[in-house]
């Protein structure tokens, strides 16, 4: 009977270990860097994300068909509008914004691929674990798959893999990540931009990693 009881006991532990879909923190700052299976796309990116005011800051330069890009743009889901600013000119486009927002997580029906310690596991500090999952979202025009890599304790995001039939795979790489925002101003217009109109025309969502969740 003990062995029986130690035995539920054991395998409530390891149930309660295995990972779990997880939600990252609600305030985040970092960078991140984007390139594409074909080479077309690489970037780099340094962001603001706030999921509790539904607000994103992405200011990005890369290169895509070997022309070089710089986009700075300001997406507040909550109001429905995207600026696209330009600090230099001190100048700003508002466009509408349809996309839906969604928080950056783990989603609930995705698969556990893997746990693993980047670095070494010898000793404290020269490790960090983290976790894969794979799965598979339906997005408006077509089924994509998605492998993300998160950190087990904080679900700190690392590393995401993200494929469709039109664009093929695109990988993300996340780094100097803080909790918080360091700079909560980014995430609001600037002032040259408080008189701008909204633009009329065709909407289209933008086309950023955080739009994949």
């Amino acid at each position: 009977m003990r062995a029986l009881i130690l035995f539920v006991c054991l395998s409530v532990g390891c149930l309660a270990q295995r990972p779990q879909p997880c939600t990252s923190p609600p305030l985040l700052t970092g960078s991140l860097s984007v390139s594409t299976q074909s080479e077309k796309l690489m970037a780099y990116a340094e962001y603001s994300y706030d999921a509790l005011g539904k607000r994103i800051r992405l200011t990005e330069f890369g290169s895509y068909r070997n022309k070089t890009f710089h986009l700075d743009v300001l997406l507040l889901f909550s109001k429905g509008v995207m600026y696209e600013i330009n600090n230099k000119n001190r100048t700003c486009c508002k466009k509408p914004l349809s996309a839906d927002f969604h928080p950056m997580e783990i989603p609930r029906n995705a698969s556990l691929l893997g746990q693993v310690v980047i670095g070494s596991s010898s000793g404290p500090g020269q490790g960090l674990l983290v976790n894969t999952w794979g799965g598979e979202l339906q997005m408006k025009k077509e089924p994509a798959k998605y492998m993300s890599t998160v950190t087990e304790f904080g679900c700190i995001p690392v590393t995401t893999l993200f494929h469709t039939n039109r664009s093929g795979w695109m990988m993300t790489n996340f780094f100097n990540n803080v909790i918080g925002l360091v700079e909560p101003q980014r995430l609001v217009p600037p002032e040259f931009c408080k008189d701008v109109q909204l633009e009329e025309g065709p909407d289209e969502d933008p086309l950023t990693f955080f739009s994949l969740f």
